[in-house]
């Protein structure tokens, strides 16, 4: 028995004295959907979010000299599928981005319990800017209320300001789902407080039958129109507004309505189409260059196919939120003083994260993307967009206007109300981030 307790302690002893091992792989899982209806958005995205992640292992060794682990599952923007995926790959990862409001949804209360956390960056619950409630979720750089703030803001300048938009007529033309309702609330809010008159029409997935939607938007004359769609739904509303004759410099989409498949199949027609934006369009950028350099030169991209299309808008979409997962990762290392870091960790990577313009640029992304820094109580960000718009001839986008500032005063008091009564209602007591 002596000997035995011996050999145990002498064991012990040469594990603590024993150099430390090579950190493990970090896992970033891709839920992402290369299938279905709505793989025309996902595959542009989720070949942005991987080439990036192969770009930080090929050129840089990993984050930190630890390499990353892409664990991909396909869920098809199936909400239910998405919840398996993530329990199926929920092991050891470190963060997840779903590309679903839907599956976040769902995703909010287990992340919580699994302390793992969600950047639903752009989309998802807008509430959960509020880290005083959501400590787990985060969505920055901004939130669909912002989006509609942005393209009231818009719409206001080019009527001659915003006191010129009452009597004014502006619809919405929305996906009937959680995501295409986020904005309804923020519009009614904004048109009471600028006198203008708001519509909203539902459009049942996937948007593929319009017909009876733009029969009555030609009938009620709106003299501006939001969509807030997603894949199909996207290019059937172009092609109907361009069939009613409806000005496509007065049709504005958010920043999930407003990408190359979304205006192509309806041609010259949709010249002039408008969008909202979180970051630049375009492949001309330092990070784009050493894509193709270290990622498609070497034939380790996702999809080799996609070479030409590398600057698509949701191509950049996918790099700027593997972006932020990996400067959160990297944050944590240097919180912690560990490269072993966990789901946990990662989330004290994300409330501290603070990307700056000099960052940016040693990342190769600047100009392509706002700075942005979070904090405990706020986990949305500045909150920022600005208006990009279509050359159906030159067959690109560009930004036409500055990065706006949304309207806090309605935006704000919103995600408190709504925040505070998820928390009612799931028996959560807010932080004191002080």
């Amino acid at each position: 028995m002596k000997y035995n307790i011996l050999v145990a302690s002498i064991a012990a002893g040469m594990a603590l004295a024993a150099p430390a091992s090579k950190a493990a792989e970090l896992i970033i899982p891709a839920l992402e959907y290369r299938t279905g209806a709505y793989a025309p958005n996902g595959i542009p995205f989720w070949n942005g979010f991987e080439d990036y992640l192969t770009l930080l292992n090929e050129r840089d060794g990993g984050i930190n000299g630890v390499k990353i682990k892409i664990v991909p599952c396909e869920t098809s923007y199936d909400t239910k599928q998405g919840v398996e995926c993530y329990e199926r790959v929920k092991q050891g990862a470190l963060i997840f981005s779903p590309i679903s409001t839907g599956i976040t949804y769902q995703l909010i209360p287990k992340v919580a319990v699994d302390k793992i956390p969600l950047l639903s960056s752009t989309y998802g619950r807008t509430s959960a800017a509020n880290g005083r409630v959501f400590p787990w979720i985060f969505n920055f750089p901004a939130n669909y209320w912002t989006a509609a703030s942005v393209m009231v803001k818009y719409t206001g300048e080019k009527e001659g300001g915003l006191d010129k938009l009452k009597g004014k007529k502006i619809a919405l033309v929305y996906l009937n789902n959680p995501y295409g309702k986020e904005p309804i609330a923020t519009l009614e809010a904004l048109a009471k407080k600028h006198g203008f008159q708001f519509t909203a029409y539902p459009v049942d997935a996937p948007g593929n039958e319009q017909k009876a939607t733009w029969l009555q938007i030609r009938r009620d004359k709106p003299d501006w129109i939001y969509l807030w769609g997603y894949g199909v739904m996207n290019q059937v509303s172009v092609k109907e507004a361009a069939g009613i004759r409806f000005p496509m410099d007065h049709f504005i989409g958010n920043w999930w309505s407003s990408t190359e498949s979304d205006v192509k199949p309806a041609g010259l027609e949709a010249n002039g189409y408008l969008g909202s934006a979180i970051h630049a369009p375009g492949g001309g950028f330092p990070v784009h260059k050493d894509m193709l350099k270290y990622v498609y030169e070497s034939g380790k991209a996702v999809d080799p196919s996609f070479k030409d299309r590398i600057g698509e808008v949701l191509y950049n979409r996918g790099i700027v939120t593997a972006m932020y997962q990996t400067e959160a990762i990297a944050k944590a290392m240097e919180i912690h003083k560990t490269k072993e870091v966990t789901g946990e960790m990662v989330r004290d990577g994300l409330e501290a994260l603070d990307i700056t313009p000099d960052r940016l640029k040693k990342l190769g992304l600047e100009g392509l993307v706002e700075p942005v820094k979070v904090t405990c109580e706020n986990h949305g960000g500045a909150g920022r967009g600005a208006i990009q718009q279509w050359d159906a001839k030159a067959g690109k986008w560009t930004l036409i206007t500055a990065f706006y500032d949304s309207d806090k005063e309605v935006i704000d008091p919103l995600i408190k109300a709504d925040s505070e009564q998820y928390a009612k209602e799931n028996n959560i007591a807010p932080r004191d981030c002080k």
